[in-house]
């Protein structure tokens, strides 16, 4: 019953929103690198080197949102490494993402052990981190105030952030010619699109959410750096991409998903549960989910080969 009880607190859903807002972000930029072609599976690296260089940057500066704009730079920066390596280089994408995500494990604590002379944490640095914003009169609504108020910008950026990009891939040209080349990059040419371009304005775009996911976690979700603390985030991300149907409101839902399994696990580590356990929860919900939506992907696929074969057969027929 104590656990049933957790889903009437507002503090289990207000930890749902913060849990899912590193997916979010993450999904949003794995579904605009796939939007193009281009599988961004160096997203786990990148939110690693973004959450401390988010801290490094507020640290130096004494203000918070430089070590946004600093781990938004990173994001950007590392992700048109891994686009100049596929698309000048004609590298394989997963080869070059799995070599930045190895780099940022060692990598990142090397930086740290430079700038602290810690490879934990960077509990030495007086680093800045996002306040909370409280919403006039929403704050006060029993319940939902406790739900929506009192998150750091970035997780309202996050969410305003999907219905921009959708509103890019679906209403403008510059969406237009992203789906166009992720769908046929030899036809997009052919009409005047220029597909290298168009992949690395689309892998930009990428990195700028995938920096906003290190950050994010670095900044709010704790407010330290701490070695490996995105802890899959980005491959979850990348999960949530794919079973939302590489689209940003059906990411946002699969997030949501997610968030709620990773809030559950945190949350049951008070009961009498095998900690263990708790840990492969928001890993079992991923591995679970992305096959479910994968197998009806599959059905559906052969279901539309049937109905194609059997008009071809009637068609013949007459």
């Amino acid at each position: 019953m104590e656990i049933l009880q957790l889903f009437s607190n507002p503090n289990f859903w207000f930890g749902v929103i913060r849990s899912m807002t590193p997916i979010l972000l993450a999904a949003l930029a794995a579904l605009l690198a796939a939007r193009t072609g281009i599988t961004n599976m160096a997203i786990e690296g990148i939110m690693l080197f973004a959450a401390l260089f988010a801290v490094i940057g507020s640290w130096i500066s004494g203000y918070a949102l430089v070590g946004v704009l600093v781990a938004v730079l990173t994001g950007v920066g590392i992700t048109l490494f891994l686009a100049y390596f596929k698309i000048k280089m004609k590298a394989d994408e997963i080869l070059a993402a799995i070599a930045i995500n190895l780099l940022a494990n060692g990598g990142t604590i090397f930086i740290l052990y430079l700038v602290s002379g810690d490879k934990g944490t960077s509990s030495s640095l007086n680093s800045a981190s996002l306040p909370a914003i409280h919403i006039p009169f929403i704050k006060d609504i029993p319940f939902i105030g406790g739900i929506i108020s009192g998150h750091s910008f970035l997780v309202y950026l996050a969410f305003v952030a999907v219905f921009v990009v959708n509103y890019l891939l679906f209403k403008t040209p510059l969406g237009l010619r992203i789906r166009s080349v992720g769908g046929n990059a030899h036809a997009a040419e052919s009409v005047g699109v220029s597909v290298k371009k168009t992949q690395y304005i689309a892998m930009a775009l990428s990195g700028v959410f995938a920096g906003l996911a290190g950050a994010f976690m670095s900044m709010t979700y704790m407010t330290i750096f701490t070695k490996g603390m995105v802890a899959g985030r980005g491959y979850i991300g990348l999960a949530a991409s794919n079973v939302g149907g590489r689209a940003p409101i059906g990411a946002m839902f699969a997030s949501l998903l997610f968030g709620f399994f990773d809030s559950l696990g945190n949350n049951l580590q008070r009961f009498a549960i095998p900690p263990e356990f708790i840990y492969m929860i928001p890993y079992i919900a991923t591995i679970v989910m992305y096959t479910y939506f994968s197998y009806r992907r599959i059905n559906q696929k052969k279901r539309r080969k049937a109905q194609i074969a059997k008009l071809q057969v009637e068609e013949s027929g007459h």
